[in-house]
């Protein structure tokens, strides 16, 4: 099995790098989808959230309230760090869950947005980080998701930079042109990186 780390700055094209590594093959393990999963009502990691911040992170319907909670623990370290414990540990023993059900010879990509300030790069065959400029991500936010510049650039400015994403990768892939570009790029390290992995 070869496991691969996936991480990049919020905007900076990570989605396309890993939908383009499954359509090669891999399996890709998503860490965010797996956050909200291990949150979900009537999970051990729900009621964790609820005893550490009280009801006011609730929605009317009993499920989590993701604005109120990022409202709590935004610009908050001590906040977030509380999150943090309650969460991370949940996705880790999920991840190890799904790549210890998938076959021999697997490629795993673990799609993990802050592998770098989670202190999670070690133990990957491979780490793989996806950049773009700060202006083309500040574009790309307002673009799809709505924010206003000072907001993308507070989101920006909250996660690991590029050198400290950079300290970490084995392959650093530049999201700055278009997506076929950037699907070639990944074909490029499936084939020169990954493919020597597998023969090992």
């Amino acid at each position: 099995m070869v496991q691969i780390g996936l991480t990049g700055g919020i905007a900076a094209g990570k989605s396309a790098v890993a939908s383009r590594f499954a359509e090669l093959g891999a399996l890709v393990v998503d860490a965010d989808a797996i956050a909200r999963e291990v949150v979900e009502p009537g999970t051990p990691g729900m009621a964790a959230v609820v005893a550490e911040f009280g009801p006011r992170v609730l929605a009317a319907d009993g499920a989590l309230d993701r604005a109120a909670l990022a409202r709590v623990v935004f610009g908050d370290e001590e906040a977030l760090a509380r999150l943090d414990r309650i969460v991370h540990p949940l996705v880790r023993r999920r991840v190890a869950q799904m790549a210890a059900a998938a076959p021999p010879g697997t490629v795993v990509v673990q799609d993990v947005p802050l592998l770098v300030e989670t202190g999670g790069a070690r133990g990957y065959d491979l780490v793989v980080v996806v950049e773009a400029p700060e202006e083309v991500r500040v574009g790309r936010l307002g673009r799809d998701r709505g924010m206003d510049a000072a907001e993308a650039r507070a989101r920006m400015a909250a996660q690991a930079s590029d050198a400290e994403r950079r300290a970490v990768a084995d392959v650093v892939l530049l999201n700055d042109g278009d997506l076929d570009g950037l699907r070639a790029e990944v074909d490029r390290v499936w084939r020169e990186r990954v493919e020597p992995l597998l023969r090992h």
